[in-house]
């Protein structure tokens, strides 16, 4: 492949990536906003189950667009891929595996924590209320659990990504190592959820804003910027 043709797929990839960015935020914010935050009542598996009943449909739009989530983190790991892989090939491959970890276990977590209680929900008849509530609640907690897991795997994959970047000096160095930062902070916070589930909640409410406000950023930044690929070949003669 030639040399134009590899800056060309780059900085196509890394519009692509900016696009995923940004609709990826924009759909969380949505979902967790104005979809989901109206149903799950946190503590309180009555009150979430008739919620869902008596929304299903706003319900499975939650399920649907976590679903869709997922596909775009596996078209933005793609896509940062291709940008990052003539820096440094291995580690961008590494990267990639994380990040379709995180696809991967996203959608695991998304079938059992929204398609099954929605089962469960269609045959109520067969179990009492309580048996119900509960088995409802149980399988929507392990979105909770499953997404420290999920976490793991964007601090891993995007920390990876990101010093990519900056070693490349394909954007400003700077935005790059917020980005490192940002991913460092998920990792970070992953591990807080396992080790002590009763930290503050202001924690992560903080942590995840300056996240979402990186991935904003660093999304207009690809999709309007793009990248600098003539870097290439400073980075080559700097590493040589």
């Amino acid at each position: 492949m030639t040399t134009r043709t590899v800056e060309t797929s780059q900085l196509i990839a890394a519009r692509v990536a900016g696009l995923a960015y940004l609709l990826i935020i924009i759909l969380g914010l949505l979902k967790g906003i104005f979809w989901e935050s109206s149903l799950i009542v946190s503590g309180n598996d009555a009150a979430t189950v008739n919620n869902i009943i008596a929304n299903e449909l706003q319900f499975r739009l939650v399920v649907a667009s976590e679903l869709i989530l997922y596909v775009l983190v596996v078209l933005l790991s793609l896509a940062l891929y291709i940008v990052l892989k003539p820096v440094n090939k291995n580690l961008a491959l590494a990267a990639l595996f994380f990040r379709f970890g995180e696809g991967i276990i996203g959608v695991v977590i998304t079938v059992l924590s929204g398609l099954i209680p929605l089962l469960l929900l269609n045959r109520q008849a067969v179990f009492e209320t309580e048996q119900l509530q509960a088995l409802v609640g149980l399988f929507l907690n392990l979105r909770t659990a499953g997404l420290d897991i999920v976490l793991l795997f964007i601090g891993l994959g995007g920390t990876i990504f990101c010093y990519l970047f900056f070693q490349s000096k394909y954007v400003p160095r700077i935005l790059a190592s917020w980005g490192i930062f940002t991913y460092l902070s998920m990792l970070i916070l992953a591990f807080l959820n396992i080790l002590l589930p009763n930290r503050p909640a202001m924690i992560e409410i903080v942590l995840f804003a300056l996240g979402a406000l990186f991935e904003v950023i660093f999304g207009f930044w690809l999709w309007f910027k793009g990248v600098n690929v003539q870097q290439r070949d400073n980075f080559a003669l700097e590493s040589a």
